[in-house]
């Protein structure tokens, strides 16, 4: 059984065994390819937190009526990636295991890798939803396979081809847009359009959601470390979300790719923390 935290994202100071979902932050930026601090994203987000309110006014549920978790950061091995993955996917397997939906709060995005690692293991039938600026289907970011920019191929190569929905790509090298039109993987780009229609064509089947948090624009979002214009607003990403934890059978979840030292006023942090805070309601049935 995991220990509780001692600073809990707000509302989530439930007991373990009577939680259905259980938070952990993955610190670790090592593979970060333009402004590094992501690492210190679950951290903010946790910390910043005590500015919402426990209650949403969208969905008319509150935190404190439902048991949830809050297993704090893990401790990695900053340096060695291998490692790291293999830290992260150990907590979403014991998690898992326990029958408990496992909710990480990154980190840079190839905090996933390790998470989905452990879900396909439970889930051989897994799907993956993706939010994201980025289409993240390199094979390899001048030369290294485990990298930030590769984890969606990565991911790709654990569950095989019409398993992966990306909505919001736009950026990207030429090879991965072609690659995803060869039909390895379903893209929407530019928008979240058919976000639903997707969720009831998965309904019942397990589904695990990664959200990179640059899948808004960075007029709402400067703080990420690859911001990339022409994204979505708080509102659309927020109906998504919603779309997703309510339409399909998320057994995992993460969030990522807050990078508070490039938005010193504290915006950015408190959108990721407003978005924890819905998604976190939306998957308590």
């Amino acid at each position: 059984m995991l220990s509780k935290n001692i600073v809990n994202f707000i509302g989530c100071d439930g007991e373990y065994e009577a939680s259905q979902v259980v938070l952990f932050g993955a610190p670790f930026d090592s593979t970060t390819s333009y402004r590094p601090g992501t690492r210190f994203g679950s951290q903010a987000i946790r910390n910043e937190s005590y500015g919402l309110e426990t209650y949403s006014p969208y969905q008319k549920k509150d935190l404190t009526d439902y048991p949830i978790f809050d297993s704090g950061d893990l401790e990695l091995p900053i340096g060695d990636t291998v490692r790291v993955l293999e830290e992260i996917e150990g907590r979403a397997a014991v998690i898992l295991e326990d029958g408990k939906l496992p909710f990480m709060i990154g980190g840079e995005h190839l905090v996933t890798l390790g998470s989905v690692r452990a879900a396909v293991k439970k889930y051989p039938d897994l799907c993956l939803v993706h939010f994201d600026a980025h289409a993240d289907l390199r094979r390899d970011y001048l030369g290294v396979e485990l990298s930030h920019a590769c984890v969606l191929r990565r991911c790709w190569e654990l569950v095989g081809d019409d398993r992966i929905f990306q909505f919001g790509i736009r950026s990207g090298d030429r090879e991965e847009f072609l690659w995803a039109e060869e039909g390895h993987v379903n893209m929407h780009p530019f928008d979240l359009e058919g976000v639903s229609e997707v969720a009831a064509a998965l309904s019942g089947r397990p589904v695990y959601f990664t959200l990179d948090l640059d899948v808004l624009d960075p007029s709402v979002f400067p703080g990420t470390g690859t911001p990339e214009a022409g994204g979505v607003f708080f509102r659309e990403l927020l109906q998504a979300v919603l779309s997703v934890c309510r339409g399909c059978r998320v057994i995992g979840c993460d969030v990522n790719e807050l990078c508070p030292p490039f938005d010193q006023s504290g915006v950015s942090t408190a959108v990721a923390g407003k978005i924890v805070r819905e998604m976190l309601l939306a998957l308590q049935y």
